[in-house]
C-alpha cells in the first residue's frame, strides 16, 4: 500500500511507525534487539557516558518508513536526533524525506496519528 506520509515516535526503548493516508493508517512497532540501558557518567571515570548507536535499530526504522515521501520525526529525547544522524549517514534515500523533527511527549497512536495530519496540513498550507 502506498502512503505519501509518514510518522514516527520514538526513543530507545520503541519506535512506533506510521503511514499515513487520508482514509487509512498502516502502523507498525519496532523494537531495539537488546534492551536500552541507561549510563551515568561519573567523576573520573573513562567513557562519554552515552551508550552506543544502535544501528541496527535505526536501520529497521528506516526500513519502515521506507516508500513514503514526506517523514515527520518525533519523540521525547535524544532518540529521534541520533535517528536522523544515522539517516543522513546511512539510509540518505530516506533521510532526505525527512520534513519535521519534533519533541513531543508519549502520545497514544490515535493522538500521533493526529498530530502528524494536523502537522502536513499545516505544512502543506505555507508552501502553497
Amino acid at each position: 500500500m502506498s502512503h505519501y506520509h509518514a510518522v514516527v515516535w520514538l526513543d530507545h526503548s520503541e519506535a512506533h511507525v506510521m503511514h499515513i493516508a487520508p482514509d487509512d493508517v498502516e502502523a507498525s512497532i519496532i523494537r531495539p534487539k537488546r534492551p536500552h540501558s541507561h549510563l551515568h557518567a561519573k567523576g573520573g571515570a573513562v567513557g562519554s557516558g552515552k551508550a552506543a548507536e544502535d544501528k541496527h535499530y535505526y536501520h529497521a526504522i528506516a526500513q519502515a518508513l521506507a516508500g513514503a515521501e514526506e517523514i515527520l520525526v518525533v519523540g521525547p529525547a535524544q532518540a529521534k536526533l541520533q535517528l536522523i544522524k544515522h539517516l543522513h549517514r546511512h539510509d540518505p534515500q530516506v533521510g532526505n524525506k525527512v520534513v519535521g523533527v519534533e519533541s513531543i511527549d508519549h502520545p497514544s497512536d490515535a493522538q500521533l496519528v493526529a498530530y502528524a495530519r494536523k502537522y502536513f496540513v499545516a505544512k502543506d498550507q505555507m508552501l502553497a
